[in-house]
């Protein structure tokens, strides 16, 4: 049996999305320097962190690159309020500066647990950046250092964010309806 289609709303086109991307990699780029770490939050923030990587290396600023797989949602649509760690990061990070990116920040507990991680790895500095910072429900666990996009208090789909494990490949922001 089918599942009944969402009705998606498109927040951001994909060139938009591209475009908020390479602004931040403006920002970050002075601010990270050689040797630093860069660590995806897995699975949603493979689609930004991928993109905000390159626009990072044609401004001549590249990272040593890494993944953190952490799990809060589920097949929901509201946080678990905790992470389990399905994979830790590979990289030494002793001494080192990290980037922790992720698609998203609303309750801040996946990036809270991220910094975490990379703190008892040893890290010198802990940035974060998130693409779509949305209004926390309550005080966030951890507000990231930098965002591309202030998001609307809504359900997003799309760029690595998923319902259920669907839509994450779609190439804008929308929201679920």
């Amino acid at each position: 049996m089918a599942e009944a289609a969402e009705r998606l709303d498109v927040l951001l086109p994909a060139e938009d999305v591209a475009r908020r991307v390479d602004a931040l990699a403006d920002r970050l780029a002075p601010r990270l320097g050689g040797g630093a770490v860069g660590i995806c939050l897995l699975l949603g923030g493979l689609w930004f962190a991928a993109d905000l990587t390159r626009a990072l290396a044609r401004r001549e600023t590249r990272l040593a690159y890494d993944a953190l797989w952490l799990s809060s949602y589920g097949q929901g649509r509201e946080s678990a309020g905790a992470c389990k760690v399905l994979a830790g990061p590979q990289q030494n990070l002793a001494g080192r500066r990290v980037l922790i990116m992720d698609d998203v920040a609303d309750t801040g507990v996946s990036l809270r647990q991220a910094v975490q991680i990379a703190r008892n790895g040893g890290a010198a500095e802990v940035l974060t950046a998130v693409f779509a910072r949305k209004p926390a429900p309550g005080a966030r666990a951890v507000e990231p250092d930098d965002f591309a996009w202030d998001a609307p208090p809504r359900f997003l789909v799309g760029y690595g964010m998923d319902l259920g494990g669907r839509y994450r490949d779609l190439p804008y922001v929308a929201a679920v309806d």
